[in-house]
């Protein structure tokens, strides 16, 4: 699922948001629960943005069976 043109620099986290999918986050991260707990460390991960995640906060595919649809580009490039 990695964009072939997102390259992950070294010493930062890079999040590319999927058209019609996921967040995917690549480099070094520490993804924490909202009671603090850490929930994962990683290289690369990917975060439901479908809501329909049963392993929220991570993707498990399931926006491609609910028919997720966002074009990834942000609020800042809609009409």
């Amino acid at each position: 699922m990695t964009s072939p043109d997102s390259a992950a620099v070294p010493g930062r986290a890079t999040i590319t948001v999927h058209r019609n999918g996921p967040l995917e986050v690549q480099g070094e991260t520490v993804i924490v629960g909202a009671d603090g707990t850490e929930l994962r460390e990683t290289r690369r991960a990917y975060l439901c943005r479908c809501g329909g995640s049963s392993t929220k906060p991570f993707c498990d595919g399931t926006h491609r069976r609910i028919e997720f649809t966002d074009d990834g580009l942000g609020a800042q490039h809609r009409g």
